[in-house]
């Protein structure tokens, strides 16, 4: 958290930040945070996922002030999901201060919302159409809101929604500090600025354009209490010499770590939060193979350079493209295939199309494999092993005590026991996951509305190494 505390944030927003899993700053927040808390005006030009609604819902909870009976801030967006999914997202941010956001949108029951408005939230997060419904009725005034946000401009304008703006913005205080934030600048959105914008600073944030060639790419729709469990079954079937699995947050990468340890597995974790020997000591476990499966934090491994890594598991989709790019491209190296899987939600598959688009590669679908996938899996390693110990030798203590088997049972039946034998159903203690649906996913390019974590008893699946892709 040292680089969200170095742009000036309040230990009550910092404090929130780290219960949400924030790590450091993604590019348009620590380019805008900045800009932002001095007053000025600002263009924030960024493509899908860049973590734009903290880039200005931090600055927004900093500078509106505790005491109720006015609107402070206004954002306006394209579709009521995205009006929630901001509101949230600011209220988590918001959590240890006394600022309240309150969603206000068309298809919910205005009397109820009239009834929400006299609890004097100061931020309001709306559409254009139902904000202009309330200024008509005189519930919502607009006299005193000091910073007005236009979240995904282009899409707004798309919706017909330009005129609405202009009146909106026509009706506050030309002292106000105003902030559009938009994947595209057409006309009509540059002209919005010229007219509504005072000498704004310009932050333009690029997704990069990057392909991994030799990481063969796939993902599995899931919901998120089967992520666990999938991926004990996938760890059994392609049994990968070195993996990474990548979660969003430090509870999340603690969790599965202990998880997939106490199902027997070689497996650590890495975060934000772990000291730099520690960390250090488990990436020298990880490169020399004394684990085969690191769990981490996309801050944690960022850097990480170890040749041999055959799989990357997205437990958890990446926040942005670029961070997509960036674990995937931990595998697939030194002229080595590499195959990259990701659990989605479904309610993320938008999302997963964006990060298609910015890498230029289709990304399957794969079947989420079965208990029989995992036990079939099981059955293959260990008549690996067998052949390979046949192959070695080194067994004739053995021929005699094999000899008298023999002459008492059929050498199908004794085989089919040793095989029985040899391969591992590991029965471990049940293990708990949280179940943690995504915090900063976006259908139109928002936040995605996080909910109440559940917590989760996978059901229990073998240990196994089996076939690789």
């Amino acid at each position: 958290m040292q680089k969200f505390k170095a742009l000036g944030i309040s230990n009550e927003i910092i404090r929130a930040l780290n219960e949400m899993g924030f790590e450091e700053p993604t590019p348009i927040q620590l380019e805008g945070i900045p800009v932002l808390l001095e007053g000025k005006d600002l263009i924030g030009q960024a493509q899908t996922g860049t973590g734009k609604t903290a880039a200005f819902g931090i600055p927004l909870i900093e500078k509106v002030k505790k005491h109720p009976g006015m609107v402070q801030g206004i954002v306006l967006t394209p579709t009521r999901e995205l009006a929630i999914q901001v509101a949230e997202e600011l209220n988590r941010i918001g959590q240890f201060t006394e600022i309240h956001a309150l969603p206000i949108y068309g298809g919910q029951d205005i009397q109820r919302q009239i009834k929400a408005l006299k609890r004097h939230p100061q931020i309001i997060v709306a559409t254009p159409g139902r904000l202009m419904d309330h200024m008509r009725r005189g519930t919502i005034k607009l006299q005193d809101t000091q910073m007005v946000v236009l979240d995904e401009a282009d899409e707004m304008l798309n919706m017909g929604f330009i005129e609405d703006i202009e009146q909106i913005l026509s009706t506050t205080s030309d002292e106000r500090q105003t902030l559009l934030f938009s994947a595209t600048m057409p006309r009509p959105i540059q002209n919005l600025a010229q007219r509504f914008l005072h000498d704004p600073a310009l932050i333009k944030i690029k997704a990069k354009e990057i392909t991994i060639p030799l990481v063969e790419q796939h993902y599995m729709e899931i919901n998120d209490r089967q992520k666990f469990d999938v991926l004990c079954r996938l760890l059994d079937i392609q049994s990968p010499e070195l993996s990474i699995v990548f979660g969003r947050t430090k509870r999340r990468v603690d969790e599965v770590s202990e998880a997939l340890k106490k199902r027997g597995y070689s497996a650590e974790g890495i975060h934000g939060d772990l000291t730099q020997s520690k960390r250090d000591a488990v990436l020298r476990q990880f490169r020399e193979g004394i684990v085969d499966i690191l769990v981490a934090t996309d801050v944690a491994a960022r850097g990480l350079d170890v040749s041999g890594v055959t799989h990357v598991y997205n437990f958890d989709l990446p926040q942005d493209p670029e961070s997509y790019v960036h674990r995937i491209g931990r595998t697939g190296r030194a002229g080595q295939p590499g195959l990259a899987l990701t659990f989605v939600i479904s309610r993320e598959l938008e999302h997963l199309h964006s990060i298609e688009q910015t890498t230029k590669r289709k990304i399957l679908r794969m079947p989420v494999p079965t208990m029989a996938d995992a036990v079939e899996g099981q059955q293959r390693l260990t008549v690996e092993k067998l052949l390979n110990q046949v192959e070695e030798g080194n067994y004739d203590h053995y021929k005699g005590r094999a000899e008298e088997l023999l002459t008492e049972m059929d050498s199908v039946s004794l085989l089919a026991a040793a095989l029985k034998m040899l391969t591992k159903e590991s029965h471990s203690t049940p293990v708990k996951i949280t179940e943690e649906l995504p915090v900063r996913v976006r259908t139109y390019g928002g936040n995605r509305r996080p909910s109440n974590a559940k917590k989760v008893v996978p059901k229990i699946t073998p240990r196994n190494n089996s076939w690789k892709y």
